[in-house]
Parts: C-alpha cells; sequence; structure tokens
C-alpha cells in the first residue's frame, strides 16, 4: 500500500459510497483526511470511527457547487493539518435521470453545478499552492460516460465529458511544475446512485444484475494506488479500473474472477 503518513488528504462527496470508502483507506496508509460533503452528520460519524481506530479525521460541511465553501474548506484543511497533498474530487450526482425532453431544467443544472463547477472550484482552490510548492496530486472521479452517451444521461455524461477535460486542461497548465491531476473511471460501483439508475428504467446501465457492480473498497484501493507512484504513469488521462491489466496494478480481482 502506499504510504501517506503525514499526507493531508482532501475528499469530497465523502459522506457515503466512493468517498466514505476512500476516506477509511486513505487514513489506514497514515494520511490526514479531510472529509467534505454537504452531510454534516454522516461525515462527522465517518471521521469520528476513524479517529477511534487511531487515525486523523475531519469533517467539514460543504457545498462544492459553492466556490466560497470549497475555499474555505481548503483553507481550514490546511489550517488543521498543513497544505494539501492530495484532492480527490468525488461529489457527483446522476439525479433526475430523464431524456432531454422531458428533462427537469433546474436539475439538470444542478448535476452540472456539482459535476463540473465543483470539480473545477476544487482545483481552482489547490492549484495555486500545489504550484508554490512544486507539488500535489488530484485525482478526479470519471466515469466511461465521460467518453460515451447513454439515454437518459445527458447531464452525467455533459458534466463528465467535462471534467475529464478539466483534468487534461490543469495537466497541460501545471504537469510540467511536477503537479499530477489524473481522472479515475471506475465502472459501475455499488453505491447509492446505482438504486436511482436502476430505478430509472433508461438505458442499459438500468438493467445490469447488481452482482456486477464493484465494491466502493475497490475504488477506494485504487485511490490510494494511484496516489503513490503507479499514478504517474496516468497523469492527465484517465485510470479505467475495467480490464483484467488494471486491476492487477491495484492488487484487486480479475474481471473475470
Amino acid at each position: 500500500m502506499t504510504d501517506m503518513t503525514g499526507k493531508t488528504v482532501i475528499i469530497t462527496g465523502a459522506s457515503r459510497g466512493i468517498g466514505a470508502a476512500a476516506a477509511e483507506a486513505f487514513a489506514g496508509a497514515g494520511a490526514n483526511v479531510v472529509l467534505a460533503a454537504r452531510s454534516q452528520d454522516e461525515i462527522a460519524a465517518i471521521a469520528a470511527n476513524i479517529t477511534a481506530a487511531g487515525g486523523n479525521a475531519l469533517a467539514l460541511r460543504c457545498d462544492v457547487a459553492d466556490w466560497d465553501a470549497v475555499a474555505a474548506l481548503v483553507a481550514q484543511a490546511e489550517e488543521a493539518f498543513g497544505p494539501t497533498d492530495l484532492l480527490i474530487n468525488n461529489a457527483g450526482l446522476i439525479d433526475p435521470i430523464a431524456r432531454l425532453g422531458d428533462s427537469d431544467v433546474e436539475g439538470w443544472n444542478k448535476v452540472i453545478d456539482v459535476n463540473v463547477k465543483g470539480v473545477y472550484h476544487g482545483l481552482r482552490a489547490v492549484l495555486p499552492g500545489m504550484q508554490a510548492r512544486g507539488k500535489g496530486t488530484v485525482i478526479n472521479i470519471s466515469s466511461g460516460a465521460a467518453t460515451s452517451v447513454l439515454e437518459g444521461w445527458s447531464h452525467y455524461c455533459a458534466s463528465k465529458a467535462a471534467v475529464l477535460s478539466l483534468t487534461r486542461c490543469a495537466h497541460e497548465e501545471y504537469g510540467a511544475q511536477s503537479l499530477r491531476i489524473m481522472g479515475l473511471s471506475p465502472g459501475t460501483v455499488a453505491t447509492a446512485l446505482q438504486t436511482s439508475i436502476r430505478a430509472s428504467g433508461i438505458n442499459p446501465v438500468s438493467q445490469l444484475d447488481p452482482a456486477v457492480h464493484i465494491p466502493a473498497e475497490w475504488v477506494a484501493k485504487a485511490l490510494v494506488w494511484l496516489a503513490g507512484p503507479g499514478g504517474d504513469d496516468w497523469v492527465g488521462q484517465d485510470f479505467a479500473l475495467k480490464s483484467d491489466e488494471a486491476r492487477k496494478k491495484v492488487g484487486l480481482p480479475p474481471v473475470s474472477g
């Protein structure tokens, strides 16, 4: 496992699923973990469990769609634990799932606010400090939807395509200065997101057997791996956790397993 001892890690969308699993994984690797989400009670409970197990964790309420809130999050995290070594832009929405002509305008816009602006806000808040220190990593949670289209997912596909572009742009601008910006495309994961997808009944993903979805803990393990030297080969692009080769790198069971 990558040694993260003493490193400051900020994780957005940390109240459940991938974010919660990542917080526990990074704390287990020795990091000082900052859990950020709109659900204060949920992240506080996770942080308390980490602390009780001997780790260092801080729960900070934050709506990533709000720039001032994200700027304050990073400032508070760094005041508590020191400069940000790693930001995981994980917060994301997929509801409401609907075809374009039936879509709810407010809901569609909210997905863009969180999935796209939230990632931008995170990058904007940490990049100046990372640039000044000449080191730092950002991992954006991506998706196969970044490069494909699915019925009913216009907001999600558009937002993840934008996130991939932000990853590429940030690498273009800061990669030569030793900053590591990359994405992780995990495939379908057994989280609450799948409940909404299945309930929609729209597109083939909603028809998948729940047994094919991977545990959030596998994604967390991949994030810890990417935070270390393994991620060096994936800067400026997405690492897709959907092949036997990729899973072998991380130490996960094969797709066929």
